[in-house]
């Protein structure tokens, strides 16, 4: 199944926390933080958003910080994505 994003949605997966802390300790999967930076796997057209145009400011293939508990959280052939509005991207990992 493929999902196409409307309007100002961007689709992204959560990039995997690291497992090991700078100083070596490995960590298991309880203490490890939730991961905050995530790909962009697709983005919608923008247009008209609450009257208001939007212009789509991501691209596939960006890493994206969002808002820690925004958007939704689906699961497509096993693999768990996460449907945003553009709005809730705070930042471009470059």
């Amino acid at each position: 199944m493929k999902l196409k994003p409307l309007s100002d949605r961007v689709i992204v997966k959560l990039v995997e926390a690291e497992e090991t802390t700078k100083g070596g300790i490995i960590l298991t999967g309880a203490a490890k933080e939730k991961p905050e930076i995530a790909e962009v796997l697709a983005v919608g057209p923008g247009g008209m958003v609450d009257g208001k145009e939007v212009v789509m400011t991501v691209k596939v293939g960006d890493k994206v910080i969002t808002s820690k508990y925004s958007g939704t959280q689906v699961k497509i052939d096993g693999e768990e994505l996460t449907i945003v509005r553009q709005n809730d991207i705070l930042a471009v990992v470059e």
